[in-house]
Formats: structure tokens, sequence, C-alpha cells
């Protein structure tokens, strides 16, 4: 069943195997480079029926570094064009996910350190003016009008993300990132509209969905990714993820793409392979609505099963996918089907 299509609107994917967007810290100015596109390119060779490309910023301010990929002008579109093309070419659907960092903005690349930059960084916003921990930057709470202007970078965005060619879009809303923040009563200490009960709190994200889709063709599907949990007591729970799924199904969501974490350092994680599985299979049976799995899935069996078993609709595979750019390949011999090989590479299967 991992081999079996699965349709969205008017998109097919030619199996459940999706490329877990991927932050690869490597783009100038948030344009994408020939290190994006051997990237994603190879990956869409490897035979996965989803490529999504990495958390790409609707702002220069919402980059998690300066060296993270944008959507905020017409040159990033054209540069992601050829990204895209390439990838639909070799069989996969492209799709990118756009997001904003807030408060965990302006901060270096892993392999540089962690926390604030000190060259060329810039203040992050956030719902509250409350940091991620005390070697973040402190960021600015966004006003009305800034929040406004946020959602109108995300319609923005994806105007540009049709007009480059993705199919798919995924808006980030998990890892702590500026859409989390909103759900979350750990970071956002609001009282205005956008604050305080669930509902509240669930706003940014519904206006931010309503934007996306006024942009975004009906006949092409709008993924979210939500963390199901905080991992801390106090914050964003699993019966808050659920109800969210159900407003989200209603406006216009395909499939919510199952994480959790990211929002606090005092998170405490129980990690096993498939840890985050069950959050799927729950929002996925509660909230009736289709769901990606993610989180320690490595083995084919495991990812079959996890389809099989009726977990989710779609597996999404990262640091795995680093490993083995052709895991699918491999997971079709291991399962006894024909994997999408390349023409180019078919003398090599085995």
């Amino acid at each position: 069943m991992l081999f079996e299509p699965l349709t969205l609107r008017s998109v097919t994917l030619r199996n459940r195997i999706a490329v877990s967007p991927m932050c690869q810290y490597s783009a100038t100015d948030g344009m994408p480079n020939d290190w994006h596109f051997v990237h994603l390119g190879g990956l869409a060779t490897g035979g996965a029926g989803l490529v999504i490309a990495e958390a790409t910023a609707v702002t220069p301010e919402g980059r998690i570094s300066p060296h993270c990929t944008g959507l905020w002008n017409d040159r990033q579109r054209d540069a992601w064009t050829r990204i895209a093309a390439f990838v639909s070419a070799q069989g996969a659907v492209p799709g990118i996910q756009l997001g904003h960092a807030g408060r965990k903005a302006s901060t270096h690349r892993p392999w540089e350190g962690s926390g604030a930059v000190t060259v060329g960084g810039w203040t992050p916003v956030a719902p509250s003016a409350v940091a991620f921990s005390p070697t973040y930057p402190m960021p600015v709470a966004l006003d009305t009008a800034g929040i406004h202007a946020l959602i109108d970078a995300f319609r923005d965005a994806a105007r540009r993300a049709l007009a480059a060619g993705f199919q798919v879009i995924e808006l980030h809303a998990a890892h702590g990132y500026l859409i989390h923040e909103f759900l979350s009563p750990l970071a956002n200490q609001r009282t205005d509209a956008y604050g305080g009960s669930f509902e509240n709190r669930c706003r940014f994200l519904h206006d931010v969905v309503d934007a996306t889709r006024q942009a975004w063709p009906a006949e092409l599907p709008l993924l979210v990714r939500l963390s199901a949990t905080d991992w801390v007591e106090g914050g964003w729970t699993v019966d808050e993820c659920v109800a969210l799924a159900r407003t989200l199904g209603a406006r216009g969501v395909d499939l919510i793409d199952t994480s959790s974490a990211g929002l606090s350092p005092a998170q405490k994680i129980t990690v096993g392979p498939g840890y985050q599985v069950p959050f799927a299979r729950r929002i996925r049976e509660e909230a009736g609505i289709a769901t990606g799995a993610v989180g320690l899935i490595t083995d084919p069996h495991q990812a079959e099963a996890i389809i099989a078993n009726g977990d989710a609709d779609l597996v999404l595979l990262a640091r795995e996918l680093l490993r083995n750019p052709r895991w699918p390949l491999a997971a079709a011999k291991a399962l006894g089907v024909a994997g999408p090989w390349p023409r180019q590479y078919e003398r090599a299967r085995g």
C-alpha cells in the first residue's frame, strides 16, 4: 500500500512517500541555488511521490537564519521555477513549505553554533515579547497591522509558488515557529483577538489559511504541518490539535502533516521509532482529515504498516532520505513491488 497512488484534489502522488521539508541553510538573500536544485532534484529521481522544499520565508524577517530560502520577491520565484520543473519532470509532485520563523528567527545555521546571530541579524517578531531561550533574540510583539501584513505576505508567497510551478503548498504551523507561537499559550500572551481563548489563538492560522486559499487554486491541495503537542505542561495539547484540524478541513486544508514539539526548550519527549505516528492516527480518525506521519520512520516495512493500518495516508521522511536519497527505490524492492526508477538508472535495478 505504500506504493499505491494518493490523490489530493486534482493532484495524484505516485506513492505514499513524501520528502519532508529540510532546511539546507545554503541560500543567499533568500535565493535557492544549485545546491537546492541538486538536493531536491536528487530526491525526485530517488522515487518519492511528493518532494516538499524547505521552510521558505514569506518575508526577510521570517527566515530562521540569514541563509534560508524565501519567496517574498519575484527573483526568488524565478529561481524556484527551474527546481519545481525538474522535480515534476522526474514524476514527483513539487511542493513548498511556506513559513515564518517568528521568535526563532535571526539565528545561526546549525554548523555555526546556536542562538542569535551577531552579524547580519535582525529583530524578530512574535505574538508576544517572550524569547525562545536566553540565547535567542528578544522578539517584538506584533501589532494588528503587523499581523495583517504577514497574512498578506503568505497570500503573496502562495501566488509566487503557483507561478513557480509548485503543485502543493504546506503551511508551517509547527516546531515553535510563528504560527505555532500563536497557537501555544506558552508563547502567546496576547489579550486581543489573537490571544487568550483557543479560538483566538487559532485565528492567525485561520486567517493565513484563508488568505492562502484565496491565492491558491481550488484544484490544488493545501497542507498544514502542526505540532500535535508541545510536550510541556500548560502548552499546546493533542486535544487542541484535533479540534484545530477539524476547523482546518472545513477551511480547505487537505492534509495535516503531523509532527510535535519545538516550542519550548523545556520539552520532554519520549522518542522511539514512529513515536509521532499515534498523533497522526488520532487526528485522522477524530478530525476526519487525511494525515501524514513523521518521525524516526526508517524501515520500509514500518512505513508500509503505517499506511496499511490506517495510521496515516502519507509518510514523510527526512534524515533517512539524507542518508539514502533513493530510499523509495530500495523500499519498493524490499516490499516486492516495481519502484519508480528513472530510465537512466534502470540498468541498476536488481
